[in-house]
């Protein structure tokens, strides 16, 4: 069996149809028909139930196909690694969310520039979705997320664990405090993160986990404007404490830490598995993870 006849048989799995997966292929589909012939004769079975439509696959269709499909999915993954090690191996392509990559990754940056100053270490900020599906198509080396999922495709090593505090105006009655029970929240108008980014679920969940409904005034996707809208008092917020450096040094922002416990935001490193990583991407991943 070779690959392209495995593709045929896989899209044929997929399409059920004939004739739509001849035209996938630019080929007749009595080509399709003879390709099914050759492998069900070279392996003694028979893969497709022709009786019933659309045709389905048989006990031996479904192994053969799932294999196929893994095989197809190996070979890819080989040949984007074959392309990277032709490609200038002096170059690490980094991308995270806007928030790390501006602040909590600056240092490592700098760190690992003082050792491989020749490397064209490319670094971009992408949403974390963008991050995952970058990284799965081989466009990135190296993700950094919050709040990181898991992925069958994708290996996870924990980054920063960022602290989460009140985020509030000076001219709020909360800015004279040094620390605040999480339940003080109750009814406050709060300015979140849009939904279906990861940290607004992540601060939801320690919301609900403590029984706190906040008012909700704004749902703002990016860190930046949060504090814009925070700063000139439209409502209260929970940031990770290394977004505000700038604010709180310049006192256009105060912290007010939660007593209740040590609120995080995790945040996690990621790669494709079975990625090859040059020496110098070795090295930052190792600078990143702290080994």
């Amino acid at each position: 069996m070779n690959l392209e006849t495995a593709r045929i048989f896989c899209d044929l799995a997929e399409l059920k149809n004939f004739s739509r997966t001849a035209e996938v292929h630019g080929i007749s589909q009595s080509a399709v028909s003879q390709q099914l012939i050759q492998l069900e004769i070279g392996h003694n079975v028979q893969l497709i139930d022709r009786k019933k439509r659309p045709i389905e696959l048989t006990a031996a269709g479904q192994v053969f196909y799932q294999a196929s499909k893994e095989i197809l999915e190996r070979y890819g993954r080989l040949t984007r690694d074959l392309t990277a090690l032709k490609q200038s191996s002096y170059q690490i392509r980094l991308a995270a969310i806007f928030s790390i990559g501006m602040y909590t990754l600056q240092p490592y940056i700098q760190k690992f520039m003082s050792i491989y100053p020749d490397v064209n270490l490319s670094v971009d900020y992408y949403g974390d979705e963008e991050i995952y599906d970058k990284l799965l198509r081989g466009i990135i080396d190296i993700g950094v997320v919050a709040v990181p999922r898991r992925d069958r495709y994708i290996e996870m090593f924990p980054f920063e664990n960022e602290p989460l505090v009140l985020a509030c105006s000076p001219a709020h009655p909360f800015a004279s405090r040094i620390r605040l029970d999480i339940q003080e929240l109750q009814g406050e108008k709060f300015i979140a993160f849009g939904k279906g980014v990861p940290t607004r679920r992540h601060i939801d969940d320690i919301l609900s986990r403590y029984g706190v409904s906040v008012r909700l005034v704004m749902e703002i996707g990016n860190t930046e404007t949060i504090k814009r809208a925070v700063e000139i008092n439209s409502g209260v917020s929970i940031l990770p404490t290394p977004t505000m450096r700038t604010e709180l040094a310049n006192g256009t922002l105060k912290a007010v830490e939660l007593s209740n416990e040590s609120f995080i935001r995790p945040t996690g490193i990621l790669i494709r598995k079975e990625k090859f990583q040059s020496k110098a991407g070795q090295y930052l991943l190792g600078l990143l993870r702290k080994e």
